[in-house]
């Protein structure tokens, strides 16, 4: 079943045979016919994230990168879409000499190409390839045909199957019912692939006679089933799966040898703080999908990350910014028991004057402000008209008519049509003001961050902003374009154009996020004061 933790497992997979010195890339195979994610409504598919070379991909692939601590590319993540335009493409190049093409065998070559030219590329000793959707939906059919076709041409000792699998606990029975993963296998046996390892995961403890059960009747060794109880925390399950010895058994199939011995104390170190943390901290989420927390995936992350840089816990205050848009409402009520508050990337007018309401109460009432993309976008609109008295000061993407287009579309993207991929996507440089609060944060002069938006500050009004002490303090060295304003006369108000959730590890939190949860920790100091 969808969202059950195969992204989670395999990213987990991949940190522990990463530790053992083995060289690992993941790879997320997407069977909807959407080329990428870039044009998904979040509540479809969460979060886009982006990778450095600028592609859209599954929110997965955020897992991989925090996981592993790999930079993934766009052919980390292969949907149907991508498959069936290749092939489009090659058929009317006539690539294929006349011949009637077919889902066997264009469709599986090309899946299987995908998996062979991405090892290649990366060099990689293990390729790990999650099959999304559920075995059974017609959608995934080509992709399991293609991988129970790449062990025959690789050989069994090249090619390990893991099955991640439900098994449900009925309360009223207080049974755990493992038929629903003994179908799922005879579904999969179907089709020829037999899986060597199973995944079970459960909100209770796998028994005994669970894990024979399930041995039996899939036809595997019960030592090669692991169990995936519920967690605490995401970044518990690599150790989960360490004391179930997963990566030596996988090794072993795969007849590779460890390089080093695995070294898990820093990531240890850093769940015992996710787990007990000596200082607690509030941050409130301004977006208009916060009831679906898998929007803002990788920003929940990050600020997870930077709890972890500070030994804290970040509780999350998620407030919906179209209910910040009610003129009686007392911000002070909603946001009170905020210690910061940050207003997320996304697109669309609705709930845009809540957020923009959200920055007039951070930088009036002196609370800490962390502005990402559209967040930077309702900081400037906020400024404009409640400091320069621009009072219909706003964006054109919301009112292209404004008589003070603060932000606007950048040149680049006034002749585009087509809205995938067309955006100002992956890494740009960002040179560093010396001495700003950014700069003191990363403590480097250029940085590299991830973009992901049409529309920029405007270039025509920044000596006004300047004089009035709204600073761009960091900028494109090429283009001059703004990618970060800080507000000198406050604590600390940082917006940025790029998405800096995008680069944050749980052992490497992101500079920005680590800064802004200590000054959020120093904001609930003063509160209790």
């Amino acid at each position: 079943v969808s969202s059950l933790g195969k992204g989670i497992s395999a990213a987990s997979i991949g940190r522990l045979l990463k530790e053992r010195g083995i060289s690992v890339t993941i790879q997320k195979f997407d069977p909807y016919l959407n080329v990428d994610a870039g044009t998904m409504n979040p509540y479809q598919h969460g979060e886009v994230f982006v990778t450095s070379d600028g592609a859209e991909t599954d929110l997965d692939l955020g897992h991989y990168e925090r996981f592993i601590d790999e930079k993934l590319s766009r052919q980390n993540n292969i949907t149907t879409g991508k498959i069936y335009s290749t092939i489009i493409a090659k058929e009317r190049k006539g690539d294929f000499l006349g011949a009637t093409v077919q889902v066997i065998p264009h469709i599986t070559n090309q899946i299987k190409d995908e998996i062979l030219s991405l090892s290649t590329q990366t060099k990689t000793d293990v390729l790990i390839a999650e099959i999304g959707g559920t075995v059974g939906d017609i959608e995934s059919l080509p992709f399991l045909e293609a991988i129970r076709q790449f062990r025959i041409d690789m050989g069994k000792d090249n090619v390990l199957y893991i099955h991640v699998t439900l098994v449900p606990y009925i309360k009223v029975a207080s049974e755990l019912k493992s038929k629903p993963t003994q179908h799922s296998v005879k579904e999969l046996r179907s089709i020829g692939i037999q899986p060597d390892m199973m995944i079970l995961r459960s909100e209770k403890r796998i028994t005994k006679e669970v894990k024979s059960k399930v041995a039996l009747f899939s036809n595997i060794d019960k030592n090669s089933i692991i169990e995936a109880m519920d967690a605490k925390s995401i970044y518990e399950v690599p150790l989960v799966f360490e004391k179930q010895k997963i990566a030596e058994k996988i090794l072993k199939h795969l007849k590779l040898s460890s390089k080093k011995i695995p070294d898990l104390t820093e990531w240890k170190k850093m769940l015992n703080i996710i787990l007990h943390p000596t200082k607690k901290v509030t941050i409130s989420i301004v977006g208009k999908y916060t009831h679906l927390k898998d929007a803002y995936m990788s920003v929940e992350e990050a600020l997870k990350h930077g709890g972890i840089a500070n030994d804290a816990r970040v509780d999350i205050n998620w407030v919906n910014a179209e209910e910040l848009e009610n003129e009686d409402l007392n911000l002070h009520e909603i946001f009170e028991s905020s210690d910061g508050i940050l207003v997320p990337g996304g697109f669309g007018s609705r709930g845009i004057e809540g957020k923009i309401n959200a920055a007039f109460y951070a930088r009036t009432d002196n609370i800490p402000y962390f502005g990402l993309c559209l967040g930077l976008h309702c900081a400037i609109i906020e400024f404009a008209r409640h400091v320069l008295g621009w009072k219909d000061a706003h964006s054109t993407e919301f009112h292209p008519d404004t008589p003070y287009p603060v932000i606007h579309l950048l040149p680049s993207q006034k002749n585009i049509v087509d809205k995938g991929g067309t955006m100002r996507l992956g890494d740009y440089a960002c040179k560093l003001k010396f001495d700003s609060k950014p700069y003191k944060a990363y403590m480097e002069e250029v940085v590299k961050e991830r973009h992901r938006h049409r529309y920029e500050f405007n270039e025509k009004y920044i000596t006004e902003f300047e004089k009035n002490g709204m600073i761009p303090v960091g900028v494109n060295p090429k283009t001059g374009l703004v990618e970060i304003f800080e507000l000198q006369s406050h604590p600390w108000f940082i917006s940025t154009q790029f998405h800096p959730e995008f680069n944050s590890r749980p052992t490497k939190p992101h500079p920005l996020f680590k800064d802004f949860i200590k000054m959020a920790l120093m904001e609930r100091e003063k509160k209790r004061g």
